[in-house]
């Protein structure tokens, strides 16, 4: 009788299992650890965050949270709503025109297009440091220092090329026979952009508007460039207002606030969460 061989005796499969959870779960409170070190901190007195190291409080008191929230110039949450205008219309530029740069590379046919579509591409492997100076020195000359403006009008133009690709990638995985049909329907180019590939984008326009809010809601370095207004500042500019160079920094206050302004990212990454995985699957793999 032919034996089977080469697989784990039964007895130790379910030891096997239970090994990889332990191992998850060690990996996964390990990278958890500084988020639940921070929480952990936002609730205990400012003399015992760095007395008691670990994660259970021996006092528990939410005077952090009541008194980071007024403790600067403003409310926290004025800086929360100014962080949710730019972040809002960082969304809305990139997917109007990421969506309409990536149409036009998958679908349309223009001179150089090869060409464009490399230099495209190119961009990405530019370190964004690069380009600060200049860009600095372009947006005083007109007068937008102070403003939003430096940091959400390059959204409405299609500078993420990031975001391109991944919807270049996308389009190009949907039938062309859909935009014959749509052309024998006498459709243009815009209603067919709008109607029939727009609708069967979700997963890649989700993915997108993930990432910028992400990205954009946690930017410190541009945020701190070009507004440096007290009235202007963004909520992760704010919390550097509860470092002092002195020493006298408010750490409790300043971990209860981060917690606060970590709420929006959490909130809107599990509202899109199964599209995330969805966009990132079908551009990923095909």
């Amino acid at each position: 009788m032919a034996t089977t061989g080469k697989r784990a005796p039964v007895l130790f499969r379910p030891v096997s299992r239970l090994t990889r959870h332990v191992l998850l779960i060690v990996f996964g409170l390990f990278m958890l650890y500084p988020l639940l070190w921070m929480i952990s901190s936002s609730l205990k007195p400012e003399e015992l965050i760095f007395r008691e190291p670990g994660l259970v409080p021996s006092e528990v008191t939410g005077a952090n949270y009541s008194g980071g929230w007024g403790a600067l110039k403003h409310s926290f949450g004025y800086y929360l709503w100014n962080s949710a205008v730019i972040t809002s219309l960082a969304v809305v530029g990139n997917l109007l025109a990421c969506s309409m740069a990536a149409y036009a590379f998958a679908r349309l046919e223009f001179p150089f297009k090869r060409f464009w579509f490399a230099v495209m591409l190119g961009s990405i492997m530019l370190p964004h440091h690069v380009t600060v100076v200049p860009q600095y020195i372009m947006f005083n000359k007109i007068d937008w220092i102070n403003t939003i403006w430096p940091i959400v009008v390059p959204k409405f133009l299609a500078t993420d090329a990031f975001f391109i690709f991944l919807m270049v990638q996308f389009i190009r995985t949907l039938p062309r026979e859909l935009d014959e049909a749509a052309a024998i329907d006498g459709a243009g180019y815009w209603r067919t952009f709008l109607q029939v590939v727009m609708p069967l984008c979700v997963p890649a326009l989700a993915t997108t508007a993930i990432f910028t809010f992400i990205w954009t809601w946690n930017d410190f370095f541009t945020q701190n460039l070009y507004l440096t207004n007290s009235d202007k500042l963004t909520a992760p500019v704010a919390l550097r207002q509860f470092m002092d160079s002195s020493g006298d920094s408010s750490w409790g206050p300043m971990f209860a606030m981060s917690i606060v302004s970590l709420g929006p990212i959490f909130g809107f990454f599990l509202a899109g969460q199964k599209y995330l995985v969805r966009g990132m699957a079908t551009t990923g793999l095909k």
